[in-house]
C-alpha cells in the first residue's frame, strides 16, 4: 500500500526549485538521486500494463528506478542479498557491534566522504580484528559483515558502522573453533581506544598528503597547526563503541540485516505530512526512555531536502563490506572449515533464489494471475481500454 506521503512527493514538488536555489551547489551524484526518485515508478522509467486472465481487470506498473537511495527500491535489493547471506550463517551466537565517529570527525567526513567513510571502514574492522586476535582477549580469527550508515534518527550526518560478529573463531592455527563467552565478546573500552588512534594517526597522515579538502567554516583546517587544535578535543574523548548480547538465534540476524542492509535515511512509513509549514515526521530521541523516545519533527521543505542530501554516498561506494573469515574469495573456504570446526554439516550448493522479473502480486478483483498485454516505453503513457460508445459507433460505421 502507497504511503500518505513519500519522498519522492517531496522531491517532485520542491525538488526543481531547491535545485535552482542551490545550483552549483549540489554534486552530480545528488542530482541524479534527486532525478532517479521523482521519476521511480513513473511513466518516465517505462512499464508495462498487466491484465487478469479471469475477471480482465488491468493495472499499470510504471518501472522502479532501482537508485539504492530510493525509499521504495530497496525491498527486492535487500531480499536478494539476505538470500545469499543466509548460507552463511553459523550455528552460534551473533554479536551486533558500532564504531561510532565523534561530530568533530564526522565534520570533517562530510566534507571528505569517500576518504572518511573508508577509513572508518577499514580501522572499525582493522580494531575488531586485532583485539580478537589477541590471545589476552578471544585470541581468534573473526568473521564480520559491516554495514555504514550516516544518519542519526532526524537524518542529522552522523556516520557510524553496524557490525554482525559470529560469537567466537577459528585459532590461529586452524584446529579449533574457539567460541566467545555466552554474553562478551570483546572489550568495548580496549575497542574505542584502538579504533581512536588508527583512525587519528591515519587521518593525519591523509591531511599530511593533502588528499583531504576544507571549505567554508572549515578552510582554516588547511593549516597543519588548526587541524591538530581541531583534533585535540577528541585525542582524549571516549570514542564510543557499543556491542549488544547475541542475537536469539539465525533468524533474529536475518530480520536485523533485513532492517539495516538496505535502509536509507529515512522511510516513507516514517513520514506524516507534507505542507505549507513544511515537512512532519517521526523520529526517535535516543536521550528519552520508553514512551518518549518516539518525537515529532516538522523541518522546512528546503532543510529536509538537504539533510536527505547529505546522505548521498559517493560513486561506486560499497556501504556493506565484510572482512576476516567472511572476506572474499577465502569466505567460502573458512565458512567450511568453522563448520568442520563446529561439527554441523555444510549446507548443499544452491543456486541463489532470486526474485522473478515478473514476479506481479495477483488481480486485486478476483485474485487471478495478471500477465502482461502491453509494454511502455519511457515517457509514454498507456492507452485506456475501448468506451463501449466508441466500440459502438465503429461497429455501426
Amino acid at each position: 500500500m502507497r504511503a500518505s506521503v513519500e519522498v519522492a512527493d517531496i522531491f517532485r514538488a520542491a525538488g526543481p526549485a531547491y535545485r535552482a536555489a542551490h545550483a552549483g551547489h549540489l554534486s552530480l551524484a545528488q542530482l541524479k538521486v534527486m532525478s532517479a526518485i521523482e521519476n521511480c515508478r513513473t511513466a518516465a522509467l517505462g512499464g508495462h500494463v498487466e491484465a487478469c486472465e479471469d475477471c480482465g481487470q488491468w493495472r499499470i506498473a510504471y518501472n522502479s528506478c532501482r537508485n539504492r537511495h530510493c525509499p521504495k527500491c530497496q525491498g527486492a535489493a535487500a531480499w536478494t542479498w539476505l538470500a545469499e547471506r543466509e548460507a552463511d550463517l553459523l550455528p552460534v551466537g551473533y554479536f551486533h557491534v558500532v564504531f561510532t565517529l565523534p561530530a568533530e570527525v564526522a565534520d570533517i567526513a562530510l566534507q571528505n566522504k569517500a576518504l572518511v567513510y573508508d577509513l572508518l571502514f577499514k580501522t572499525a574492522s582493522e580494531t575488531m580484528l586485532t583485539i580478537a586476535a589477541d590471545p589476552k582477549h578471544l585470541g581468534a580469527r573473526i568473521g564480520i559483515t559491516a554495514v555504514l550508515h550516516t544518519w542519526g534518527s532526524a537524518m542529522i550526518h552522523h556516520p557510524h558502522v553496524h557490525m554482525i560478529v559470529p560469537g567466537g573463531g577459528i585459532a590461529p592455527d586452524g584446529s579449533r573453533w574457539i567460541s566467545s563467552r555466552p554474553a562478551f565478546l570483546l572489550p568495548v573500552r580496549v575497542l574505542g581506544k584502538l579504533f581512536r588512534r588508527l583512525f587519528l594517526t591515519r587521518l593525519l597522515a591523509l591531511r599530511d598528503a593533502g588528499q583531504l579538502g576544507f571549505f567554508g567554516t572549515m578552510a582554516h583546517l588547511t593549516e597543519r597547526r588548526a587541524f591538530l587544535r581541531h583534533l585535540a578535543r577528541v585525542r582524549t574523548k571516549r570514542w564510543v563503541v557499543y556491542a549488544k548480547a547475541p542475537f536469539a538465534g539465525p533468524e533474529a540476524v536475518l530480520a536485523y540485516l533485513s532492517r539495516y542492509t538496505h535502509r536509507v535515511a529515512i522511510s516513507n512509513r516514517r513520514l506524516i505530512a507534507f505542507d505549507d509549514r513544511g515537512v512532519t515526521f517521526r523520529y526517535k530521541d535516543y536521550r528519552r526512555d520508553g514512551e518518549d523516545r518516539q518525537q515529532v519533527m516538522t523541518l522546512a521543505v528546503d532543510e529536509f531536502i538537504r539533510r536527505f542530501l547529505i546522505h548521498v554516498l559517493p560513486r561506486g561506494f560499497h556501504r556493506i563490506r565484510h572482512y576476516g573469515l567472511l572476506a572474499g574469495s577465502a569466505r567460502k573456504a573458512s565458512l567450511a572449515l568453522a563448520r568442520e570446526l563446529l561439527d554441523v554439516a555444510t549446507p548443499p550448493d544452491v543456486d541463489t533464489p532470486v526474485e522473478p522479473d515478473d514476479h506481479r502480486p495477483p488481480c486485486p478483483c478476483c485474485g487471478g494471475r495478471m500477465t502482461i498485454i502491453e509494454t511502455l516505453e519511457r515517457w509514454r503513457q498507456p492507452r485506456g481500454p475501448p468506451r463501449a460508445s466508441a466500440t459502438n459507433r465503429e461497429t455501426d460505421a
